[in-house]
């Protein structure tokens, strides 16, 4: 339990920096989670692991620009906003930068239509603020907010839709699902084709999933709610799958979230929404997923751990070793891993 055996020595220069200009010609690395074997593929050959009447899972939340620089109103001083979650009607919980510059009642302004005044100051640089604003938020944060990158990415976008994937629909998102950032609509289309079957959630990504865990003992760590949508359509879907014997794929860590925190607290799949401060790692039991498409993730990080309590945390620190001296490229915009309950059908 110890945070040190989940940390990995990583070359500068396979940190990705730039999406792939082709999202499904990315490289993948599969991992046959019952014996450790692995094998390298392109992503477009995903659907080889695939039967029909499988159920691939896709979190459809949309990414905010959310990123906000502004000016407090009395001194001028900078101070930028990561908007994380909507709390209630415009009360918003943000990261701010530098906290220790605000104090309660603090105003900011971004540009003419938006301010936030400071209502609570929590800890780890987390503030609630009162958002006072005119029209859409959405439309305004399009004209004043940025896409909210992560920090090992130095560059900006040339387009924001490249850090959204092209089934984005629900916005409140402050980071993006990445695995789900491979599949183009093609691909889906022919995914479908084959009989397997596509199901939408929403897991609005926030602090839970990208927050680095402070504390040596893991299970020390805290993490932050994050809110979460499941259909009637795909509480159906889901349990038919399971009824039928058929395999459930989760496409990225937010997913695996939402499934088992829902079956955990309702020994079921049903149509229900909440918050989320599941943390999965080894020990836990899954009741729910049967493989898991994922990106390689920073060391030391929840993810990490996520997929070595599904794994095996030898099988995941030998895959990702075998990345390594292969030259993947890691984090956000990087490559992508399938753990997978079996081997590929290479005559398809």
């Amino acid at each position: 339990m110890n945070i040190n055996e989940y940390d990995f020595s990583l070359p500068e220069n396979l940190i990705t920096q730039n999406p792939s200009a082709k999202r499904d010609e990315c490289r993948l690395l599969v991992l046959n989670k019952e014996n450790g074997e692995l094998e390298h593929q392109k992503f477009t050959n995903i659907i080889n692991y695939l039967d029909p009447g499988d159920v691939l899972v896709l979190n459809e939340t949309k990414v905010m620009p959310g990123r906000i620089i502004g000016n407090k109103t009395d001194t001028k001083a900078k101070i930028e906003l990561l908007l994380l979650k909507n709390i209630e009607n415009n009360i918003w919980e943000c990261l701010a930068k530098p906290v220790k510059r605000l104090e309660i009642n603090t105003i900011v302004e971004f540009g003419n239509n938006l301010k936030a005044r400071v209502i609570k100051i929590k800890d780890d640089g987390i503030v609630h603020v009162d958002l006072i604003y005119q029209g859409s938020l959405y439309e305004i944060l399009d004209s004043v907010g940025v896409m909210p990158l992560p920090p090992y990415i130095k560059g900006k976008l040339k387009n924001n839709d490249d850090y959204q994937t092209v089934y984005a629909k629900n916005i409140g998102s402050a980071a993006a699902p990445t695995a789900g950032l491979h599949f183009t609509e093609d691909l889906l289309h022919k995914i479908e084709k084959k009989g397997i079957k596509i199901c939408k959630i929403t897991l609005h990504v926030g602090l839970g999933t990208f927050r680095p865990i402070q504390t040596e003992n893991i299970k020390n760590h805290k993490m932050h709610s994050e809110y979460y949508e499941v259909s009637e359509e795909s509480a159906k879907i889901l349990t038919d799958a399971r009824d039928n014997g058929n395999k459930i794929y989760a496409v990225g860590t937010t997913c695996v979230r939402t499934l088992e925190t829902v079956f955990k607290e309702h020994n079921k799949f049903k149509a229900t929404s909440g918050d989320t401060e599941i943390f999965i790692y080894p020990g836990f039991e899954f009741k729910v997923i049967d493989g898991l498409i994922t990106n390689f993730h920073l060391p030391k990080s929840t993810l990490i751990m996520l997929v070595s309590a599904f794994a095996g945390k030898e099988n995941i620190m030998n895959a990702y070793q075998e990345a390594i001296e292969n030259k993947y490229r890691f984090f956000s915009f990087g490559d992508a891993m399938l753990i997978s309950p079996k081997g590929g059908d290479s005559n398809e």
